[in-house]
């Protein structure tokens, strides 16, 4: 289950996905900004880095995995 930003406010929905490795409850306080990798790594859909037990976890932006056209199919499906 992810929630997503929509034109009308937020929106809960399930994604099927391949695998889940673990689920982690992180506080906004453990979350640091996202580094720059340099011009050659894409980083517009990391949200953030957060440590945990000692292990760097990358934080996925859910708002930008999914297109413009596939948000607006979800909302109307919403409806």
């Amino acid at each position: 289950m992810v929630e997503v930003r929509a034109s009308g406010g937020s929106l809960q929905m399930g994604i099927v996905v391949d695998s889940v490795s673990e689920v982690l409850n992180i506080m906004g306080a453990d979350i640091e900004p996202t580094p720059s990798f340099g011009t050659r790594i894409d980083t517009e859909y990391i949200l953030g880095l957060a440590k945990v037990k000692g292990r760097v976890k990358l934080l996925l932006d859910i708002d930008k995995v999914l297109t413009t056209e596939e948000m607006a199919g979800i909302e109307t499906m919403a409806d």
